[in-house]
């Protein structure tokens, strides 16, 4: 959508709705959302470091003066690069999924940040530990981190109010994680869809089932929506849902011809050609959107993540050098 151009910062959505995007939407690279009613506000997430999120929220306070207090924070799923900035968002009610925070929960201390066990002992974790190095570990920062779960949790819808403005919290996952969670103002057509949706980047599947996340495209398409902003990537509309939708579908489609001749998964995603996908960003996911689609189809899952992830590292290098 033209009227929002993906550069760094706020924009401005109209009618006290605000996204905040970070380019080039990659690893860690997040966006989050501002709503603001009758002196009232809510955070839709929060960053992947401090620095990152202390920026967004001094930008939000210049622009809209209310930010200075933010009263609710919602995590829309799990992953750090939507929470590891909670802490700074002080005396907010901080509400999730039921099933995020007990996905939080697994990082229960700050000392189990693994963006600082990685980045400074990547040799232990393989080719997973050198790529999540060179991609992500060394552009964040762990310094002050304290892990701040929410206080307040729901399971399948709840609805608030930011002033007079009617907010609902509809839970979509398990799909991208086990409690993904889209933000809904219906009298404004605006929709921050969290990590449901991914814009110019290829998703990662870490839960699926990859039809849940299908069925969560065609839910939001059903409603009355003019402005989507995703977890990740510019600002987009219905029609950046739909692209979404067709890569999921893509992936089930390419990942079972494989599988039914007999290709392991990283065999098979190598094989695939990525087509109007290829020049979307971080295409070593689809190592672990094959691996996932595999286990549905009956193959045995990877020992562990880490496995999977090194599968994604060896793809990412070798393109890098040519040799893919």
């Amino acid at each position: 959508m033209g009227a929002y151009p993906f550069i760094k910062g706020l924009h401005d959505l109209g009618n006290g709705c605000y996204g905040y995007l970070q380019p080039n939407g990659g690893w860690g690279y997040s966006n989050a959302g501002l709503i603001e009613d009758q002196g009232e506000t809510l955070l839709v997430d929060t960053l992947m470091d401090l620095p990152l999120t202390r920026d967004m929220l001094d930008t939000m306070k210049r622009a809209v003066p209310a930010a200075e207090r933010i009263g609710t924070l919602l995590n829309t799923h799990s992953n750090p690069d939507h929470t590891f900035g909670n802490q700074l968002v002080e005396g907010a009610v901080i509400i999730s999924s039921d099933a995020c925070l007990e996905e939080m929960k697994e990082l229960s201390t700050p000392s189990d940040d693994p963006r600082g066990n990685i980045r400074m002992n990547w040799e232990n974790f393989g080719d997973a530990g050198k790529f999540f190095n060179e991609v992500m570990w060394t552009k964040f920062s762990p310094e002050g981190f304290v892990q701040t779960l929410p206080t307040s949790t729901f399971s399948g819808e709840q609805t608030i109010h930011v002033g007079g403005k009617e907010v609902r919290f509809i839970e979509v996952g398990p799909a991208h994680t086990k409690g993904d969670v889209v933000v809904y103002i219906p009298e404004d057509r605006v929709i921050f869809a969290g990590d449901i949706l991914f814009m110019d980047g290829h998703p990662i599947i870490w839960c699926g089932p990859s039809q849940n996340w299908i069925d969560a495209c065609d839910l939001i398409m059903s409603w009355d929506v003019d402005v989507v902003v995703p977890g990740h990537g510019p600002i987009t509309d219905k029609k950046g849902i739909q692209g979404l939708r067709d890569y999921i579908e893509f992936v089930q489609n390419e990942s079972r011809k494989r599988y039914d001749v007999g290709m392991g998964y990283e065999e098979a995603a190598r094989d695939i050609d990525l087509g109007p996908y290829a020049d979307w960003i971080d295409r070593e996911r689809i190592v672990l959107n094959v691996h996932l689609c595999y286990t549905e189809f009956g193959a045995e899952a990877a020992d562990d993540r880490w496995e999977v992830l090194g599968a994604a590292g060896r793809y990412y290098f070798d393109e890098q050098a040519g040799t893919l």
